[in-house]
C-alpha cells in the first residue's frame, strides 16, 4: 500500500534553502540535492515506518546531504506529512521552536 504525501509549506522552504544554499557553493548542486530529496520522499510513499524521533514524529536521514526529513504518518488516511527537511547542522531549537 502506498502512502499520500503532504508537504508542509515549512518543509518546502526548508527544500528551498537548501537548493539556493547548494547553488551557491556549486552551480547545478542545489538540483542534485533536489533530487535526492525527491528520491527519498518517493521512499516514504512506499514504506515511512522510520525512527520515531520527537513524540510522533518520525526521521528520515539523506545519506548524502545533512539533512533529515522530519514526518508524522496517519495511518488511518495512508498521509505522511512532512514537517520539516531540517538541515542537522543547525541547531535543533529550531526544530523544536516549529
Amino acid at each position: 500500500m502506498t502512502y499520500k504525501i503532504k508537504t508542509e509549506p515549512e518543509a518546502h522552504e526548508d527544500i528551498q534553502e537548501g537548493i539556493d544554499w547548494y547553488n551557491k557553493q556549486l552551480p547545478g548542486l542545489g538540483r542534485k540535492f533536489h533530487s535526492e530529496v525527491k528520491a527519498y520522499i518517493k521512499k516514504l510513499k512506499i514504506n515511512p515506518f522510520f525512527q520515531v524521533r520527537y513524540d510522533d514524529v518520525r526521521c528520515l536521514p539523506i545519506i548524502k546531504y545533512p539533512y533529515m526529513i522530519h514526518f508524522t504518518i496517519n495511518e488511518e488516511e495512508k498521509i505522511v506529512t512532512i514537517k520539516a527537511i531540517f538541515n542537522t547542522s543547525k541547531d535543533p531549537q529550531n526544530w523544536k521552536d516549529r
